[in-house]
């Protein structure tokens, strides 16, 4: 409520009343209001959640979510294990935009493809950009704020609460994944996020550091702002900008360099999990 409250008022100092009342309902002609909103959002569902459930265990942040300092040679293998399951997660957004009901739940289908209609105008208009400084914006906006308030919640929170209930990572894991991807609402895209969910839950176990999927959800995300900037300033359609189209064996190879490479991670990484429960 706080960060909702603060965030209003922030739109209120460089907007006025029509940014507050445009950015309440979603007028994109107040897409920098509205970006304020999301950042508020993030921060007061997410962030603050996870900050309070280490006070009420009365542990020390940084030692409560691994906030480890991440080694460079740790980081760019998790940029190239990202890199080598983006073609996986192109495949399983193709798949999950094929989604079709049974006749008797078109209703279903129906509020589910108009959420997702609801949701494509949104990050349309927000992925519009241009200059160098909207980049930035975007970044901050879409990148790094849900990187670390999402991670922080899902992984760091949710995921260590169900591991401490079941005593089996994979189980903690995959149900906070579900989570993570059902709390966004998109669900023609709820295959990907949950595939994504359930990498950065095993990148955050098996390093012991929350950094570490912090820094694989900000490339994710950063990827996708970067290649709609990069389009935009060629003059191309950007709002196709995360499909991936190639032969059946680049997917194949993608599976296979994607689970050597956690493969990888494990091994070199023996005994930091202990640190996540």
């Amino acid at each position: 409520m706080l960060s909702a409250i603060i965030g209003l008022g922030l739109v209120f100092l460089t907007s006025g009343l029509e940014g507050v009342k445009g950015a309440a309902m979603s007028d994109y002609r107040y897409i920098s209001a509205f970006k304020i909103l999301l950042v508020a959002q993030q921060i007061g569902l997410f962030l603050v959640p996870a900050i309070l459930l280490a006070v009420v265990e009365r542990k020390k942040l940084t030692n409560f979510y691994g906030f480890k300092a991440p080694k460079v040679n740790w980081l760019l293998l998790v940029a190239i294990l990202s890199i080598c399951w983006m073609p996986l997660m192109g495949l399983s957004n193709e798949w999950n935009q094929k989604m079709v009901f049974p006749e008797f739940l078109k209703g279903i289908e129906r509020w589910m493809r108009a959420m997702e209609d609801t949701a494509a105008k949104s990050t349309e208009a927000i992925l519009k950009m241009n200059s160098v400084k909207d980049l930035l914006v975007n970044l901050l906006v879409i990148a790094v704020t849900p990187a670390i308030c999402e991670e922080l919640i899902f992984r760091g929170a949710v995921q260590r609460v169900i591991f401490r209930i079941k005593s089996n990572p994979h189980i903690a894991i995959w149900i906070s994944a579900i989570i993570f991807s059902t709390i966004h609402f998109q669900f023609y895209g709820f295959l990907p996020r949950l595939l994504l969910g359930a990498a950065f839950g095993y990148v955050y176990y098996f390093t012991g550091s929350i950094w570490y999927a912090v820094f694989a959800h900000f490339l994710n995300n950063a990827y996708a702002v970067g290649v709609a900037y990069y389009l935009q300033i060629n003059n191309r359609s950007y709002t196709n900008a995360d499909d991936i189209d190639m032969a059946w064996y680049g997917y194949l190879i993608s599976a296979i360099l994607t689970l050597a490479l956690f493969g990888l991670v494990r091994k070199l990484s023996v005994g930091k999990s202990e640190d996540n429960n």
